[in-house]
């Protein structure tokens, strides 16, 4: 890798991880669903205009929209409420870590999918030991927050699963331009939220404060539209190497959860999380298979 991708990797790690800090702010004032509402409708402006501005390869058909408006549920509508939902309940810093396991959902979900890859002996283990660090961090019952806290650890669970699905239904995008696959997916997001958080909610009602107005906007513009651009950009340059972000992300959240909105970080949190990131490293598999044909040369 490059100095400048791995310079990228980092703003990538650190707008993802300033997601779970502009949500939180956002929620002093704005509901959960008009944070998302106003996350998908931004974001899918500013990849628009990018797509116009950088001349990106623009085409529509009936089954490409479809893919548009399934992938904006799979990966933006329902995990975008889970996570804001859900940080309701928790803070910045748990949720990063337990949404880092969405490449163990995506090894579950890849085993089980018509035409997808079997899960190696390595990968399961690597599951496993992920998901006993998840419980190591929910804190097995032993938190004094347990009860509380249990429904928004839940809801960034399920939210990780519905990214794995969305890595495998995803596939169908591969020979879409990414910043217009994007611009697709966040639009049709957008078209999906409004009549769902105007049913289920009163959005902007009240007006949120200029500081959650701030945050919603930095979500969406930083941490959705310029994340994307990013981490496409990434793919091209170092493929599978771009794994990397999930170990960076939920660092970046709790070290700025820590600085600036005062969040403790427990010693069950850095040990789930230890135990993830390991379970994340079996999962990914290059460093077991450096150090078979290391064995052998030696």
């Amino acid at each position: 890798m490059a100095a400048i991708d791995w310079a990228r990797l980092l703003v990538l790690a650190a707008l993802w991880g300033c997601s779970y800090l502009f949500v939180e702010v956002s929620l002093v004032s704005a509901s959960p669903m008009t944070i998302v509402l106003w996350r998908t409708a931004v974001a899918g402006l500013c990849l628009v205009g990018y797509c116009v501005l950088t001349g990106v390869s623009v085409y529509l058909s009936r089954s490409l929209v479809l893919t548009f408006f399934v992938m904006g549920i799979l990966n933006n509508v329902i995990p975008f409420n889970l996570i804001a939902w859900g940080q309701t309940h928790i803070t910045g810093g748990v949720a990063s870590i337990l949404n880092a396991t969405t490449p163990l959902f995506t090894v579950i979900v890849a085993h089980l999918w018509p035409g997808g890859e079997r899960a190696t002996p390595a990968r399961i283990s690597g599951v496993l030991i992920g998901f006993f660090g998840v419980a190591i961090l929910i804190g097995l019952g032993q938190s004094a927050d347990f009860i509380s806290e249990l429904p928004g650890q839940v809801a960034m669970l399920l939210a990780a699963l519905f990214y794995g699905l969305s890595a495998l239904y995803g596939r169908k995008l591969a020979n879409v331009p990414p910043a217009f696959a994007a611009a697709g997916m966040l639009t049709a997001s957008a078209l999906l939220m409004a009549p769902i958080a105007f049913v289920f909610d009163t959005p902007f009602t009240p007006t949120p404060t200029l500081l959650s107005f701030g945050a919603m906007t930095a979500l969406a513009v930083f941490s959705s539209a310029v994340a994307y651009i990013i981490f496409y950009r990434l793919i091209g340059t170092i493929g599978s190497n771009v794994m990397l972000v999930t170990f960076l992300m939920p660092v970046m959240a709790l070290i700025l959860g820590a600085l600036l909105l005062d969040e403790t970080i427990e010693t069950h949190h850095l040990g789930g999380l230890a135990l993830i990131c390991i379970g994340l490293v079996l999962v990914d598999g290059r460093a077991t298979r450096m150090w078979r044909i290391r064995r052998r040369q030696n």
